[in-house]
Parts: C-alpha cells; structure tokens; sequence
C-alpha cells in the first residue's frame, strides 16, 4: 500500500512541476515593477495599420459650426494667423 502511495505522490510532483513550468516559459505578459511588459515573441507578429484620423475627429459638429458661420471668417476647427485674442 505504501508504494501506491509513494507512486501517486511522484506523479503529481510531476505533473505539478511540469504545470509549474509550463507556465514559467510561456509567453504572456509579465507585471514587474508597476509596468505591464510584453511577452518576449512581441517583435514576431506583425504591425498593426491604424489609419489616420480626421484633425478635427467631431466631422458632424464641424459641419454644423461651418454651416453657422454667416460671414465666412477662419474655418471652425482652426486658428487665426495671429493665434487667440
């Protein structure tokens, strides 16, 4: 009976030890030091393309201000030349 038990108890330090390493070595990200850092395989995957946004992102709001501009003066969402008065 002692050596089922001895058997049993080898098995799950293996199987606890291979867990334990499996999860030392994958490649997750990792909180050291109040910073989230990167798995170490970051550089293999490829870019990501996000396309630039309009400069004034409120296109609505901007359509609106223009529309309201009776007199044609500095576009909205712009500064005059000579900058705030």
């Amino acid at each position: 009976m002692e050596k089922m038990t001895m058997t049993r108890r080898w098995s799950w330090t293996l199987v606890a030890g291979l867990g334990l390493a499996l999860a030392l070595t994958s490649g997750c990200q990792t909180w050291t030091s109040g910073m989230t850092l990167p798995s170490g395989r970051y550089l293999e995957h490829p870019p990501q393309y996000i396309p630039e946004g309009p400069v004034f992102p409120l296109t609505r709001e901007l359509a609106r201000m223009e529309e309201a501009q009776p007199f044609g003066g500095v576009p909205a969402g712009q500064v005059p030349p000579g900058g705030f008065r």
